[in-house]
């Protein structure tokens, strides 16, 4: 089983992957050492991952906007069906669908048939036009299965994912991924096999899937994809959670790496949060603590930053990494003195 990448913290592996990632720290994950976030309200999801500008992350970014994305539906429809002189009936509630987290709008154009929705495992025939290149969606017709494949990587996938296990079978529905798109995006849901829901999964089978989107974590990390890399370990954590506790040991290397990929993405508190869970479990886990330290410092939480690269310091002496980190705190924290100085002065000078 290939165990993901991490840091150069140094943490005793027996698999050979892990072997190879520690020999080459410069190559991985010791560039979360230069990550100098400024403090930022934490996102509210885990699996929030806003990185490059595209429409859907605009969107993920704005949930409060549905409304309009609703308004610009009905705005669509009426440019479509008839004359400008002509008044275009008013959209049921039915025929529109809100995705919970707000990212996007669903128009139902043709209702289809059944109550069955695809589950993972689904094998999906969908035809897809209006997809931006590079969506992971072929245009035109295409079979995709549900819960697997790398067309589910990026945020496209994700939404798209969101949008078929909302679908009956035959059912056809534009999407309003945001209010600046052009025009809507159009799915149909030709036809579905048979699929479960996780809860129906065994337990063997949710470790094995875990592992597999485990796998692929490491892949994109080791690609430069940390975005996607996040997608993956969160899928495979969100799978593991569902089993009964104390859960697989599993879940701390997944949590660990979880908070390596959110420091390269700029999310120090989401970091901080994945490391916590990783300390709950083993409260000495080396590059958990290093890892929170450089979100705390980013944060601005130098006292709690000091705190946890001064115990990674405690064990192993001689790591590089903490004793850079650390030194970079300090730094920090003499500046905010004299900054905090200076301002008394003025105060009562």
């Amino acid at each position: 089983m290939e165990t993901p990448p991490v840091n150069p913290m140094g943490e005793k592996n027996t698999s050979q992957p892990q072997q190879q990632w520690e020999k080459n720290p410069q190559e991985n994950l010791e560039s979360t050492t230069q990550i100098r976030q400024q403090p930022q309200d934490p996102p509210t999801e885990i699996l929030e991952l806003r990185v490059s500008p595209n429409p859907a992350s605009q969107i993920l970014e704005k949930p409060q906007g549905t409304e309009k994305l609703a308004a610009g539906l009905q705005g669509d429809s009426a440019k479509s069906h008839g004359s400008t002189s002509e008044m275009p009936e008013p959209l049921q509630a039915s025929d529109l669908w809100y995705c919970p987290d707000g990212s996007f709008v669903k128009k139902i154009i043709i209702r289809g048939h059944g109550l069955d929705k695809p589950k993972l495992g689904s094998c999906c025939r969908v035809l897809a036009f209006g997809f931006p290149f590079g969506s992971g969606l072929p245009e035109g017709w295409t079979e995709i299965t549900m819960g697997l494949g790398p067309w589910r990587e990026g945020t496209w996938g994700e939404l798209i994912e969101k949008c078929l296990e909302s679908m009956c079978q035959g059912e056809e529905a534009e999407l309003q991924l945001s209010e600046h798109s052009e025009s809507p995006f159009r799915l149909t849901l030709a036809s579905f096999t048979q699929g479960r829901d996780s809860w129906e999964l065994e337990a063997s089978e949710k470790e094995a899937l875990a592992r597999e989107e485990r796998a692929r974590g490491t892949e994109l990390f080791r690609a430069g994809n940390p975005e996607g890399a996040a997608r993956c370990y969160g899928r495979a954590l969100r799978l593991l959670l569902t089993l009964p506790p104390p859960g697989p040991p599993e879940r701390t290397v997944l949590h660990a790496n979880l908070a390596a990929c959110q420091l390269l993405l700029g999310q120090p508190q989401l970091a901080a949060q994945s490391c916590d869970r990783v300390l709950e479990r083993e409260p000495d886990h080396l590059k958990a603590l290093y890892r929170r330290g450089v979100a705390q410092a980013a944060l601005g939480n130098l006292e709690k930053a000091t705190a946890d690269l001064r115990k990674v310091l405690a064990v192993d002496p001689k790591n590089r990494a903490a004793q850079e980190e650390l030194g970079k705190v300090i730094i920090q924290g003499k500046k905010q003195d004299a900054g905090l100085a200076q301002g008394l002065r003025k105060m009562f000078g």
